[in-house]
């Protein structure tokens, strides 16, 4: 099971450890420079209270190199909120991409995922990534056998996750959450290629490429959020955190990096940029899509076919990919047909055509839904179409005239559908001594409202009219007024 490290965390263990004299005590010649156990008590006290170097440099004496030295000497880290000086930034400045930013952060103060985003929002570069420390791969360890998640174990030492596996990979360490079955680096190639934006089924496509074992996209998924990749912290924002990302919206960068190194989701993100009122703000609202901007005019046309036709044609339809429809509609909250509930009259429509000549698909167009979705659901209804008494037309789909919902529930009684057995046992003669698909010619008579052959035929077969043959035509009027 993976793990949430506390927010203020700075290191999972010390490092290096600090050894326990084994020998016996004896004299040493005293330096004049030497720390005695009352100052190292001092440094100790300041220090985790957050005390900037000039305040322990007046308060033991010590010059600020002296301090930094023991400091990293005696293993401390923190997790500093002071205000950054210009001191400070002109430091990070001069080593930053140099040395390894555990030990920045050591020499700072402060946490390594403070370093990251100071020197982001100070448009500092990494360049060559300088090599793994002794305390860094502490970390590693630690976090692979407690089964941190990837994501934080990154955080915590500002480091890609790809470097990470990269290096635990070399090492030999397994993650606590690994699945038995993946290698070390196939793990470390789909992190890799998750790192990169790559989605799940392109990374089971890639991985399978490269000569590791076939895997469905939900299995590559869950591996990844096994390991920790992608999960949100839940930590509160930073000062430097809000630095970056006000700096990221005023220059239009990528917000990605965001996510990947500082382990927040998008929602956070977008979250957090609300909060600090720079929402549409980034000159670059729709990222990099290639695709347009969605209209007012797209939006509503959206709406109003999502689930209704199928997909494909949809996005054929607005000028976009099939992908770019399915999560604009999700971002809008719209059910596909697949999925959203069924009306009252769409089971009335479905109870009617039951008892009609009205073909399954013939009604599912009507619905705008699959035949597939339909049919099962009139069976949870109880009245399955394999079933039904009447057969339903054997012409060919393309000579049929469309029908609609509000067509459909004109064969209904008020608002209430008839009953099954009335349906059905209800025909008139003229339609029992009548082919109702012979090429017989309808007209509707006062009284009938105006709808399409096929409906009339149903109507018809319902009872809801009356027919009266005249000359090679059937004249057709409500079923109340007599023929």
């Amino acid at each position: 099971m993976s793990i949430n490290l506390p927010f203020d965390i700075v290191e999972l263990v010390p490092c290096p450890m600090m050894s326990v004299r084994q020998a016996p005590l004896r004299e040493i010649a005293f330096r004049h420079d030497a720390w005695l156990p009352e100052e190292i008590d001092t440094l100790h006290v300041l220090f985790r209270g957050d005390a900037d170097f000039a305040e322990i440099e007046s308060k033991t004496g010590r010059s600020v190199s002296a301090i930094r030295t023991k400091v990293s000497e005696l293993g401390l880290r923190r997790n500093s909120r002071r205000s950054w000086t210009d001191l400070e930034d002109e430091e990070l400045a001069r080593r930053y991409g140099t040395d390894p930013t555990s030990t920045v952060a050591s020499d700072f103060g402060r946490s390594a995922a403070a370093i990251y985003a100071r020197a982001g929002y100070l448009g500092l570069t990494e360049g060559n990534p300088p090599s793994y420390t002794e305390w860094e791969i502490a970390q590693i360890r630690a976090g692979y056998g407690g089964g941190v998640p990837v994501s934080q174990i990154a955080v915590l030492i500002a480091r890609p996750v790809s470097g990470i596996a990269s290096v635990a990979s070399r090492l030999g360490i397994s993650h606590a959450n690994a699945p038995p079955d993946w290698t070390g680096p196939e793990q470390l190639r789909a992190l890799v290629l998750a790192e990169e934006g790559r989605r799940y089924r392109q990374i089971a496509a890639d991985l399978a490429a490269d000569g590791f074992p076939p895997r469905p996209h939900n299995a590559v998924g869950q591996a990844l959020r096994k390991l920790g990749y992608g999960r949100g912290w839940g930590r509160p924002w930073t000062a430097e955190e809000d630095d970056l990302l006000r700096a990221t919206y005023a220059s239009g960068d990528s917000r990605t990096p965001l996510r990947t190194r500082l382990a927040r989701s998008a929602s956070s993100i977008n979250w957090r940029a609300k909060e600090l009122d720079l929402q549409g703000t980034h000159p670059r609202p729709n990222g990099w899509r290639t695709e347009p901007p969605w209209t007012e005019e797209d939006i509503a046309i959206l709406r109003r076919d999502y689930g209704k036709i199928p997909t494909p044609q949809l996005a054929t339809k607005l000028g976009r990919k099939k992908g770019g429809v399915f999560n604009k509609a999700h971002s809008l909250g719209l059910l596909h047909g697949y999925i959203r509930p069924f009306s009252a009259d769409e089971d009335t429509a479905i109870l009617i055509a039951h008892g009609t000549d009205i073909s399954l698909t013939d009604l599912s167009e009507a619905l705008r839904r699959d035949p597939a979705v339909v049919s099962k659901h009139a069976i949870r209804m109880g009245i399955p179409f394999s079933k039904r008494p009447v057969r339903a037309p054997r012409t060919r789909r393309a000579l049929r005239s469309s029908l609609t919902l509000e067509e459909i529930l004109l064969l209904g009684r008020a608002a209430s559908p008839r009953p099954q057995a009335a349906v059905t046992a209800s025909r008139p003669a003229a339609l029992e001594q009548t082919d109702p698909h012979a090429q017989v010619q309808l007209v509707a008579g006062p009284g009938v409202p105006p709808a399409s052959p096929l409906i009339l035929r149903s109507m018809l077969a319902a009872g809801l009219l009356s027919a009266q043959r005249r000359s090679g035509m059937l004249l057709l009027f409500p079923a109340t007024r007599s023929a």
